[in-house]
């Protein structure tokens, strides 16, 4: 908590300060698409196991790395560059909803997160806006006729 602390109240990056390896690479959009339906169509979720959204708009680049870092190594999945899927357990949901809670409260900002937990018939119902991807081939809903 002391690195969030820390992060918000300094200033951004160094010029020559390396960003480290992976927090800002992102997969292809069908690589993500895919990893949501993943969690939704796995057989053997938890009955007590919640889906939600991670989203956030952060205006410092540590303070922004940081939480990618913390929200990945709760096995969170990226989505977009400010959202998350997660597929967790309620006691999991707390914790990440407390310590993001105590983030946002830690310094003076005009940041905001948000954590919205979903159903998964909503994610099935989600549309994609730019990027022409096919849902039904992902999803394996295209069925085939035969006479």
């Amino acid at each position: 908590m002391r690195k969030f602390i820390h992060a918000g109240i300094d200033k951004s990056l160094a010029p020559n300060e390396s960003r480290g390896p992976s927090w800002d690479e992102m997969p292809e959009i069908e690589e993500r698409i895919k990893a949501i339906f993943r969690i939704t169509n796995n057989l053997n979720r938890p009955a007590a196991n919640m889906l939600f959204f991670v989203m956030y708009d952060i205006e410092s680049n540590k303070v922004r790395r940081l939480i990618v870092k913390y929200l990945i190594q709760k096995c969170c999945t990226r989505v977009q560059r400010s959202i998350f899927l997660a597929d967790l357990d309620t006691s999991e949901y707390e914790t990440i909803r407390k310590d993001l809670a105590e983030v946002q409260a830690a310094y003076d900002n005009h940041d905001s997160i948000l954590i919205v937990p979903i159903s998964t018939d909503y994610l099935y119902a989600m549309k994609i806006i730019g990027q022409k991807i096919d849902l039904d081939l992902i999803t394996h809903n295209k069925n085939t006729m035969f006479f």
